[in-house]
């Protein structure tokens, strides 16, 4: 099964995949991670990536898709994984689509409203030492700026600003929207929402899951 999670920054996409990957034992993939990883590692598709991004270039759909061929090529990946916030575009859905067509592919697209995710950004600070994630509004600190794990300073970012934050969700959905009618012609489009607490958005999750392992159980006993 191959689960694609969409949604804007501070829609909690991140939390989600990795509850996914915890009940259901698949490994959640980043690019991000990805990217940092293969340039840490100083691979050959890593060395290209921090070409690219040294020349103030964007890294380019053709690798970031091999860097993604590469990953879900291993073995843990043979009966599911995650995907964190790819495919961006209908571009990079095509080059996905292209390398491995999977008899399961659920589509998870969180939504959140802005002046939710507004203040969820707003309130957001990271830890400068080990980037642990706090939420002034829903998960303060024992000690105000200091990290409750390495005991560091909390910094937030420079685009977790309210202008930036609007600015950053306006391109989220120009770029986003073609993605969206993509999966829905496909029909394995499902709008999740994303209000209310962790536990109640996995639930949501979950049923829709349950609903598409249930018919993937169905066809291969019918083999």
């Amino acid at each position: 099964m191959r689960i694609i999670l969409l949604g804007p920054p501070g829609s909690g996409k991140g939390t989600q995949g990795d509850l996914i990957a915890k009940k259901h034992g698949f490994p959640k993939i980043s690019t991000g991670d990805l990217l940092r990883e293969a340039v840490r590692k100083k691979t050959p598709l890593g060395e290209k990536a921090e070409s690219a991004m040294l020349r103030g270039d964007l890294v380019s759909d053709e690798l970031v898709i091999q860097l993604v061929q590469e990953r879900i090529g291993r073995r843990d990946c043979r009966k599911g994984y995650v995907l964190d916030g790819f495919p961006r575009n209908r571009e990079q859905a095509r080059l996905l689509d292209s390398i491995e067509k999977q008899p399961v592919e659920v589509v998870l697209d969180i939504r959140v409203s802005e002046e939710k995710l507004v203040e969820r950004l707003s309130f957001r600070r990271i830890c400068a030492r080990c980037g642990s994630i706090y939420n002034l509004s829903m998960k303060a600190t024992a000690k105000q700026g200091i990290c409750d794990s390495c005991g560091d300073d909390l910094l937030q970012r420079q685009d977790d600003s309210p202008d930036v934050v609007r600015e950053r969700l306006n391109v989220y959905r120009k770029k986003t929207e073609p993605l969206v009618e993509y999966y829905r012609k496909k029909g394995n489009y499902h709008r999740i929402e994303g209000d209310g607490t962790v536990e109640s958005v996995f639930q949501r999750i979950s049923a829709v899951l349950e609903r598409k392992g249930t018919k993937l159980n169905h066809r291969e006993a019918v083999r």
